[in-house]
């Protein structure tokens, strides 16, 4: 299935995206409930802007794929750096 080498740069593109995520002070989740008035588990807070709702949404998500590009980039910077002759894929 997966090899060591594959393992072990999952592994550590895990630990670079939680540290990344760690320094994050107002990191947010996204809302699963959906606008209050559209959703089945509603809020008490009243009818929302649907487009609203899933504009905030899209930015956390960019905000998370943001956090994982960083992530990404910063594991191949140190697999550059442990292997000087190897060519960065």
């Amino acid at each position: 299935m997966c090899t060591d080498g594959i393992k072990s740069r999952r592994d550590r593109l895990h630990e670079l995206l939680l540290a990344l995520i760690a320094q994050q002070d107002d990191l947010e989740l996204m809302d699963s409930e959906g606008p209050a008035g559209f959703s089945m588990g509603g809020s008490s807070e009243g009818p929302a802007d649907p487009a609203r709702w899933l504009e905030r949404n899209r930015r956390v998500l960019h905000r998370y794929q943001s956090l994982v590009r960083t992530a990404v980039t910063l594991d191949a910077l140190v697999d550059a750096e442990e292997a000087p002759g190897k060519e960065v894929t």
